[in-house]
């Protein structure tokens, strides 16, 4: 069993899991004012961790719902499900989020959408796929014309740097902007042209590490505001197409301290 397939198969499986359990949640908790966590969220995430270390017993794990071992000769990092609002309430955009680091570099990484079946995965140098048809971003040239999207940190209402301004600016710049409420999937919708841009704050790692990847190995770019080297433990998260990218740095280093 190789990585990318063992990465393939816990996120199906966990993502069989999630859409089985759609509307019939026993448990929601709040792990702050507005950010839920429920029963689901921390099954998925055992059965993929269980599945994982089946194959890869010396590997870390990074996950957002429980603590493990952080040292070891690699690291999946995991986010069982993104889009745990959604899920609660029905809303069916949501997915399975598995990356692997290995030397401080994201180098596989699957995202799966269970509600569309929408499998997407990309290996550093190999090229990103959604289920078995290579992607690539979009051709947009003109910001103006772009279809953009992003999102707003769980603590945004306490935050004076909380992306309302560059929510507002790009809303008047572009085609239209969209806050879907998963930001793996959004991002992966950067990587197969269906968005042009993506943009947020204080995104978490488990949340960009896969995608991240699939969106460079689309031929797109991702950086942070001032256009600096992708980092998945940065609180600033820039994904486009490229060739609107400067565009959206202007608005954004216009706009962030």
């Amino acid at each position: 069993m190789n990585e990318l397939n063992a990465a393939q198969e816990a996120a199906l499986k966990a993502g069989i899991f999630i859409k089985s359990r759609l509307g019939k949640l026993k448990q929601i908790r709040y792990k702050g004012a507005i950010n839920i966590v429920t029963d689901v969220d921390e099954g998925a995430e055992d059965l993929i961790v269980r599945h994982l270390r089946k194959y890869f017993p010396g590997y870390a794990v990074l996950a957002e719902e429980k603590e493990y071992e952080k040292q070891g000769e690699a690291k999946w990092v995991i986010d069982p499900l993104d889009g745990t609002t959604n899920f609660a309430r029905g809303f069916p955009f949501f997915g399975v989020s598995i990356a692997l680091e290995r030397n401080n570099e994201i180098v596989m990484g699957v995202v799966y959408d269970p509600v569309h079946d929408e499998l997407f995965k990309a290996q550093k140098g190999m090229g990103a796929f959604l289920n078995k048809k290579r992607i690539s971003v979009s051709k947009t040239k003109n910001l103006s014309k772009a279809f953009l999207a992003t999102g707003f940190a769980y603590d945004f209402k306490d935050k004076e740097e909380n992306n309302i301004n560059n929510f507002s600016k790009f809303l008047m710049a572009s085609l239209a902007v969209r806050r879907a409420g998963a930001a793996s999937l959004d991002l992966c919708y950067v990587a197969c042209g269906r968005f042009d841009g993506f943009w947020e704050l204080d995104l978490k790692p488990w949340d960009k590490a896969a995608a991240g990847l699939i969106i460079s190995e689309a031929a797109g770019k991702v950086t942070d505001f001032k256009g600096g080297q992708f980092n998945i433990y940065s609180s600033q998260t820039l994904a486009s197409n490229g060739l609107i990218h400067r565009n959206m740095l202007n608005i954004l280093c216009r706009n962030t301290k």
